[in-house]
């Protein structure tokens, strides 16, 4: 009998472990799969648009380079509430952003 609880006892560490392992795999693939686009390491723009009507845009961020992406990134919100990225670097962009600015 004294066999059955020493090796009872000696399982209880190793299942405990597991345990903790399968609870920080799940921990972290949630966290993971669950995390938005901009606070992921990237730029959120990979393709981006030569123009766009200024009808459609509801609203229209711009957001400089930084740590995460090298590149100025222009995201219209259109007022069908997709987003579209936009060449920051194309002249229709750079004068609708001009005339937005100015008013």
């Amino acid at each position: 009998m004294a066999r059955t609880t020493t090796a009872a006892v000696h399982r209880v560490p190793g299942l405990l472990w597991a345990a903790l392992l399968l609870l920080l795999l799940v921990t972290s693939c949630r966290q993971a799969a669950g995390a938005p686009v901009a606070n992921e390491l990237r730029c959120q723009c990979l393709q981006t648009l030569q123009r766009i009507h200024p009808k459609l845009i509801q609203s229209v961020k711009v957001i400089p380079p930084g740590a995460s992406c090298d590149q100025t990134e222009v995201i219209a919100t259109l007022k069908n509430g997709e987003k579209a990225c936009l060449n920051p670097e194309a002249p229709r962009v750079k004068q609708m952003l001009e005339k937005m600015l100015n008013k």
